[in-house]
């Protein structure tokens, strides 16, 4: 009788029939928007590669392989540089929960979409948040990050290296001394300059740095690259309280990556193991390349699309002194209609632009030029492309010197 009982009401939980789908298949892209970019081929075939057990011998190898790769894409030796467990967002949050405490004085440059993104984190955490302000598309000088580092006496200073939202590339080098001088981190977002733009965390003085897989690495998004240099893990020691954040808490997190042996590592969480293997081959492919070659990869390829840009009429929102090679920002000609571009390029020939966000919305397009995706018929591909969605919307600007 009970078990009759039981039966029926399991019944009434059971949908009546179950969906059916095809077989997943994707439709094919070419992935020139501010990310994700397309994987190299090497990474797509590392991610469907034999898993095995996070705490197994053979993976804790492959996890200091990357730890090893890491230090060189990013030129510093300092012990704690991991993968995070998490997309770009996770990587930067864990710098905001790790290096301050409430009360502490968090300067962020807001120059762009992603420095409000850092300012809600560090209210969140009970940081007392400053804020600098530039137009989007600009960038600090270094007169006005020592005036606000003079005035504010933050903590922690957190500046966009590359920010996606606006192409622009910040200085950094400067702003490593000034906060130095005053006792100071600073935390670099690298997102989108990882292995892409030249950057040195030891000789630039950068304290702490986080970036994504699914940029300039090729790889698809899910695991964050972060490091810690000396003066940032001093903090971390010094902590009056703990880290509101429990999974990205790295004293944990440093338990389980960074004790000697098998037998000495506690268990945190389980890692995304294809992931691992995914960005194991990422960087491996930087390290063949080489990081100079690759950095001059992504200029030369993106001056070749200047090149165009200018002869399609078009004017790049960034001056070039300040402009990632990684990511271009166009601005939108009067008349045009920027959704109505970017439908067309996904529609007609598979290929995603992005477009403008927040204060740029509709004004500008945003380009990526990453990674595998940093190549000369990719340039020449996406000039006609675009060429063509403009002229469909009446645009007559073009150069007749055009191509």
């Amino acid at each position: 009788m009970q078990t009759s009982f039981l039966r029926q009401q399991q019944d009434k939980l059971i949908i009546e029939k179950a969906p059916v789908f095809e077989p997943l298949d994707p439709p094919c892209r070419l992935l020139c928007g501010p990310g994700p970019c397309n994987p190299h081929p090497r990474v797509l075939r590392a991610l469907s590669m034999q898993e095995i057990g996070h705490l197994d011998s053979a993976f804790l190898h492959i996890m200091e392989e990357i730890k090893i790769l890491l230090r060189y894409t990013w030129q510093t030796k300092n012990e704690f540089t991991i993968p995070v467990s998490g997309t770009g967002s996770a990587a930067m949050e864990a710098c905001v929960c790790n290096l301050l405490e409430p009360g502490d004085k968090f300067l962020v440059g807001c120059n762009g979409y992603f420095g409000p993104r850092l300012v809600e984190m560090g209210q969140r955490y009970g940081a007392s948040v400053v804020s600098m302000h530039k137009p989007w598309g600009q960038v600090f000088s270094v007169e006005e990050l020592e005036e606000n580092i003079r005035k504010h006496r933050p903590k922690v200073l957190a500046l966009i290296h590359a920010e996606t939202s606006t192409g622009a590339c910040q200085p950094l080098k400067e702003a490593a001394d000034i906060c130095h001088h005053y006792d100071c981190l600073l935390v670099a977002d690298t997102v989108t300059s990882i292995s892409g733009v030249p950057l040195h965390i030891d000789q630039w003085n950068i304290d702490a740095a986080y970036a994504g897989s699914q940029k300039c690495l090729s790889c698809p998004p899910g695991i964050a690259p972060l490091t810690f240099g000396p003066r940032a893990l001093e903090k971390l020691r010094k902590r009056r309280s703990k880290v509101k954040n429990w999974y990205l808490d790295m004293n944990l997190i440093a338990s389980y990556l960074t004790s000697n042996g098998n037998s000495n590592r506690s268990y945190h969480h389980t890692a995304p193991i294809n992931m691992c293997y995914g960005i194991r081959e990422a960087l491996a492919l930087v390290a063949e390349e080489g990081l100079e070659q690759r950095w001059s990869r992504h200029e030369r390829n993106a001056m070749h699309f200047w090149k165009g840009l200018k002869e399609l009429g078009l004017t790049c929102l960034v001056p070039q002194q300040y402009r990632l090679p990684s990511l271009t920002t166009i601005q939108v000609p009067p008349g045009i209609r920027a959704t109505a571009v970017t439908s067309h390029l996904l529609e007609k020939f598979g290929i995603e632009i992005g477009n403008g966000l927040g204060e740029l919305q509709g004004k500008v397009w945003r380009v990526g030029l990453m990674g595998y995706n940093s190549r000369e018929e990719i340039v020449q591909t996406l000039l006609v492309a675009l060429r063509t969605a403009l002229l469909e919307q009446g645009y007559s600007s073009i150069r007749p010197s055009f191509m």
